[in-house]
């Protein structure tokens, strides 16, 4: 009910009215069972406008911290993130992990649309980064399409860093299904985990238009963290 709410009364007519999203190829989306929407990632925004323009639910895993800080502030995202879809999910463990994995293939065989990032975070620099294999590991667990999904013009509507959204036109694409059923029964190769998601990364680059870097998007953070600025040495007498 409160999807409902924040979707047709409030917040969804205010972002139709200021970003104008429009959407492209909404008859690749299944109007029933599981599916997984498989996007790239360049703005927070990515995981409101993409709902918005279906007419399905759609469900995002989330971080944890999201639903758990403390507070009037804390339970105010915790109401809004579990208003707009979102479930929460531990990343901070190896089994954290894998019990994220399995929520997805639960809620994908229940027959939802579940909203994922390949890319594990935020584009950096608006290219397009290496996949990784959780989504390919979902799809062959549930027995379901991966439908890739474009986002286009968030990263200037919502620049990261960004506290305040302004208004841009954005477009949101949805590609031709991918079906994977000729995998079937070769789950936990990683061989083909990596080429299935490979396959999806292309198709997102074909859909985007983006520059594709095969590296880890996490990564290049990383090491962007890790580089500080120098500061001269002044001389003194």
């Amino acid at each position: 009910m409160l999807y409902w709410w924040m979707k047709h009364v409030l917040l969804g007519p205010a972002l139709r009215v200021g970003f104008k999203p429009r959407a492209e190829g909404l008859e690749n989306v299944p109007e029933t069972g599981g599916a997984l929407l498989a996007s790239n990632h360049l703005a927070v925004a990515d995981s409101f406008f993409m709902p918005l323009l279906l007419s399905r639910r759609v469900t995002f895993p989330a971080k944890m911290e999201y639903f758990t800080q403390p507070g009037a502030k804390g339970r105010l995202k915790k109401w809004f993130f579990t208003g707009m879809g979102q479930i929460p999910i531990d990343r901070t463990s190896g089994s954290a992990a894998q019990d994220a994995l399995e929520t997805g293939v639960r809620l994908l065989r229940e027959g939802r649309l579940l909203g994922i990032y390949p890319e594990g975070t935020r584009s950096p620099d608006g290219r397009l980064y290496k996949g990784k294999t959780g989504v390919a590991r979902m799809a062959l667990a549930a027995g379901v399409p991966v439908i890739p999904v474009a986002m286009v013009g968030t990263d200037k509507a919502n620049p990261i860093g960004s506290k305040m959204w302004k208004p841009h036109p954005i477009t949101v694409k949805f590609g031709a299904p991918l079906d994977f059923s000729r995998y079937e029964g070769l789950d936990g190769d990683r061989f083909v985990e990596r080429s299935i998601t490979d396959e999806i990364m292309y198709a997102l680059m074909e859909l985007s238009g983006q520059e594709y870097v095969d590296v880890y998007a996490a990564k290049v953070k990383d090491q962007a963290v890790e580089v500080e600025p120098r500061v001269p040495h002044t001389l003194t007498a």
